[in-house]
């Protein structure tokens, strides 16, 4: 590897280039999905290959290999050189990377169990088993489903400027959801699809799904005879795994800081939080503490160094509810005279990469989940994601639940269905009054974060513990 990694920077740097990096990447993955017992997907893969970049004239050049021997490496960084060289043709602006100190060094997140080494067999019995058990709970469950899924990535990172960096990144969980049909009616109830982390099979164990799938299959039966969720404003609780996603849509895509800059705007859209309102711009209430935690144990976010080599950090992106920091990778902390935040990351050894959430968390506050329902005369609780949509500036949005719960005197009373609830993203957190404590906090995952074109898939996490949002407008969607 090492000569393949020498042969790709000096072709490189004899070619004219001002710097250069080359990533070689091993992906191994899996996927299971059953469906009412019976085995639906089952995907397992395995991909090499390496990419390499160059800067030439203040232009990015990439391109990449699936044959990964110093004769390609050469043919390829004179590739990328090429395309560097177009580019710096019809570039507007030079591209300044923002400083970084070359390292050697290897990391490996850690795990008890290899998820790769446990039996197919068994993971399915597993997986069957969840199904067996929500289907046990009654005839109106006409579909259950449960997944799994486990992914490593083996990379090496080498740059012109004297990094060399080895990173074993292993992560794996499971999911499951009952359909249920009815009185003229269908709901879908899962467990905790955002339950993935680093670590290894004792994640999945850990999990217990076949328990999870009844307790979902009895609540979307539950649901089929609730009221729907009625239409007024109010105060609104939402569990950790709704949170989550919250925290992903509203606070971890705009403070990205290419889309700040228009350099992403055609996927998903750009970014209300322009440079301007950097260090001045209320995003919150006095309480809200967002932080971008590369190195927190078990996040899905969680690694060594960025895939520019810039190492893992924990950065407040909004601190006491000022908007601090951006997600930044060299480039375009670059442009701003900033230092990178280590969130440059790519999908695969045929991606560049792009600034991408790494762990975007929610600080814990001060309250019991108990104290918070007991404390919020009339509201609403309402958990675990739907269907959502917003804006291309991140501002406007809508979220819908699977499941809520109106809350009267202090206490959760009645069970209401397709419940939804709107806003607009700093509003929203202007209005949170109170976050639950560390016994409540937990890390959750998204294994399939969008953006770039053409198209990146990445895994991100979001710790957090539930939380109330004061006035917030909520109504009783329709299925369709």
């Amino acid at each position: 590897m090492e000569e393949i990694v020498q042969k790709a920077l000096d072709t490189a740097l004899e070619g004219g280039a001002t710097y250069a990096d080359i990533r070689i990447v091993e992906i191994s993955t899996e996927n299971i999905v059953t469906r009412n017992a019976r085995v639906r997907t089952l995907v397992v893969g395995k991909s090499r290959g390496m990419g390499i970049r160059v800067l030439f004239k203040g232009a990015w050049g990439f391109s990449s290999s699936y044959e990964v021997t110093p004769t390609e490496a050469e043919r390829v960084a004179k590739e990328a050189l090429k395309i560097a060289r177009a580019s710096a043709m019809v570039k507007k602006k030079d591209v300044k990377l923002a400083p970084v100190k070359p390292v050697k060094d290897s990391y490996k997140t850690p795990y008890q169990k290899d998820p790769f080494k446990v039996p197919i067999e068994e993971k399915i019995k597993l997986l069957i088993e969840s199904d067996k058990e929500a289907m046990a709970v009654g005839k109106e469950i006409r579909v259950a489903s449960s997944t799994m899924q486990a992914r490593r990535e083996n990379k090496i990172f080498a740059s012109s400027e004297g990094a060399y960096i080895t990173q074993e990144i292993t992560w794996c969980g499971a999911s499951q959801t009952a359909v249920a049909v009815g009185y003229g009616d269908m709901q879908d109830r899962s467990f905790d699809g955002r339950n993935y982390n680093t670590g290894g099979y004792e994640i999945i164990e850990a999990i217990n799904l076949p328990e999870k799938a009844r307790e979902s299959a009895v609540e979307a039966i539950k649901l089929l005879q609730a009221k729907n969720c009625p239409m007024m404003i109010t105060d609104l609780i939402l569990g950790g795994s709704q949170l989550a996603l919250q925290i992903h849509e509203s606070c971890g895509h705009p403070t990205e800081l290419d889309r700040a800059l228009g350099a992403e705007a055609a996927y998903a859209g750009t970014s209300f939080l322009t440079p301007d309102k950097l260090g001045k711009f209320r995003y919150g209430s006095d309480i809200v503490n967002l932080v971008a935690d590369a190195t927190v144990p078990g996040g899905l976010g969680t690694f060594g160094y960025d895939d520019e080599g810039v190492p893992a950090q924990r950065v407040y992106l909004i601190k006491n509810g000022i908007f601090v920091n951006y997600l930044s990778d060299r480039t375009s902390a670059g442009e701003l005279g900033l230092e990178s935040t280590g969130a440059a990351r790519a999908s695969g050894w045929n991606r560049i990469p792009i600034v991408r959430m790494t762990n975007i968390n929610l600080e814990p506050g001060d309250w019991d989940f108990e104290e918070l329902i007991r404390e919020t005369k009339h509201g609403i609780y309402m958990e675990t994601n739907r269907s959502w949509s917003i804006d291309d500036k991140r501002l406007n949005f809508q979220f819908g639940t699977q499941i809520a719960y109106i809350i009267e005197n202090g206490e959760m009373k009645e069970l209401v269905k397709n419940a939804v609830y709107t806003g607009i993203t700093y509003e929203f957190w202007r209005n949170c009054d109170a976050i639950c404590n560390k016994k409540y906090w937990k890390m959750y995952g998204t294994p399939n974060c969008g953006k770039g074109q053409p198209g990146q898939m990445m895994y991100v996490g979001h710790g957090t513990a539930p939380a109330r949002f004061k006035n917030t407008r909520v109504f009783g969607g329709v299925r369709t």
